[in-house]
């Protein structure tokens, strides 16, 4: 289930830039018309951010993250009280994917601190 890869080099410019400092986050996936949202948050230790939206089936989201420290990282939606998870990783600084939607459903790209000290997160998601 874990497909995490390390994050490769060459980021294109931001269309959405979101940064700032936060203890749970929960951040509205917005795709602008170029297809790419960036954002840059961070985590304080012990809480999470998450970058949530809805995406419709076939699909396709190119993600990468990179983190000043290690990160509990996982891509997930909700079939009823079942969470399903495409991707999952823990204790990693950077990966790289593609989520390829199953079905219409809200997706969450999901970060969780659990260490001592406060953790920053950048992350761009491409919509193919």
């Amino acid at each position: 289930m874990t497909r995490a890869r390390a994050l490769g080099k060459g980021v294109l410019a931001a269309s959405v830039f979101l940064m700032g400092s936060a203890e749970a986050t929960i951040i509205e996936l917005k795709f602008p018309a170029g297809g790419e949202a960036r954002y840059a948050q961070s985590i304080a230790p012990g809480k999470f951010l998450e970058v949530c939206g809805k995406l419709l089936k076939d699909q396709r989201v190119t993600w990468s993250f990179k983190a000043d420290g290690k990160t509990d990282f996982n891509v997930h939606y909700h079939v009823g009280k079942e969470v399903v998870f495409p991707e999952k990783a823990d204790g990693i600084a950077s990966a790289q994917g593609e989520l390829r939607v199953a079905l219409d459903q809200d997706y969450c790209w999901m970060w969780s601190n659990k260490a001592a000290s406060a953790v920053a997160v950048e992350a761009v998601l491409q919509r193919q």
